[in-house]
């Protein structure tokens, strides 16, 4: 795998997150700097941030698609682990700030209908 043309944004689960949200009739914006962890996707008005990982990257437990390679086993345990820190860290940070947080498998996109059912019920649930 060449890291290097793995996108960190704009992927098709992502796309695809945008136009359920689109259709659902909420505005929001994308990678917000200013915020801890430039998140994937903002939605301001409803103080509601949504991040798209990848099962592979972000360390999915309990995932196919987040297998560990077999080659090179300390570079992508660090990786991973460091990435898996890091996401802690930022959702603490951001959940102090006041946000909700919708954190969105990959896997969890190849199934339209209940990708919906998780953006409805975080959308239009005043806990979530």
């Amino acid at each position: 795998m060449i890291m290097s043309r793995v996108k960190n944004r704009d992927t098709s689960p992502e796309k695809l997150v945008r136009g359920f949200l689109h259709k659902m009739g909420f505005r929001y914006r994308l990678h917000v700097k200013k915020l801890p962890g430039n998140p994937d996707i903002v939605l301001p008005r409803h103080k509601k941030i949504i991040f798209v990982h990848g099962c592979f990257w972000h360390g999915h437990k309990d995932c196919s698609r987040a297998t560990r390679p077999t080659s090179n086993i300390e570079f992508w345990n660090k990786k991973i682990d460091g990435n898996m820190n890091r996401d802690a860290i930022i959702q603490k940070t951001l959940k102090s700030l006041g946000w909700k947080i919708l954190i969105i498998w990959q896997c969890q996109t190849r199934d339209k209908k209940i990708l919906l059912e998780l953006l409805e019920k975080f959308m239009f649930d005043e806990k979530g």
